[in-house]
């Protein structure tokens, strides 16, 4: 499904409902919707987002996920049912991440933890180290699981699957979110 610029661009600020169903057990939260993510419904929607290769890669889930315009409902049915839930830190959708203020983080981070109590997931993987520290106000932050709890969770911090964090490899995101997977006790296929 293709959008002009233009037409995309009228999805500036608009949203999209977490995808969340009624036992998570891992909850990745993204950093905010892109515009292409709302155009189509589908968290992690751009084509070509390495979010959806990173979890058949991990065995989180096992079947791929095509996001070529949008998720049916049978896959946000399988995805909830595997446990996994997807929500924003900030929930306006932007053409790029560091469009949103330092404000807008915090204030994300907040209705966040709001979010996470009342979900009750057994981990939350924020993705995104830079966000991450401003949202939460940890500039030192690092990687990986998080010495605090976030509304009685596990917290987690692990890489963005966007294209624009170039550093990190479908492997290294699969590793990384395997490793949550497991702290979230979710049943997950072998990886070779």
């Amino acid at each position: 499904m293709g959008f002009t610029r233009a037409e995309l661009e009228a999805f500036r600020d608009a949203t999209l409902p977490d995808l969340v169903g009624p036992d998570p057990r891992l909850l990745f939260v993204g950093i905010n919707p892109g515009l292409m993510t709302v155009a189509v419904q589908t968290h992690f929607g751009r084509p070509g987002n390495r979010f959806y290769p990173a979890l058949l890669r991990a065995g989180i889930i096992d079947r791929p996920i095509d996001v070529a315009g949008g998720t049916s409902a049978a896959d946000d049915a399988y995805l909830t049912g595997r446990g996994l839930g997807i929500t924003n830190l900030v929930a306006r959708a932007t053409a790029r991440a560091d469009e949103l203020s330092a404000a807008e983080l915090a204030a994300g981070a907040a209705v966040l933890e709001e979010k996470v109590a009342r979900l009750a997931p057994a981990v939350v993987a924020v993705l995104g180290i830079t966000a991450y520290r401003a949202a939460f106000r940890r500039p030192g932050a690092v990687a990986g699981r998080q010495p605090q709890t976030l509304g009685g969770a596990q917290l987690w911090v692990l890489p963005n699957p966007s294209g624009l964090n170039a550093h990190e490899t479908p492997d290294s995101l699969a590793a990384a979110y395997r490793e949550a997977a497991v702290a979230a006790g979710l049943d997950l296929a072998p990886v070779s």
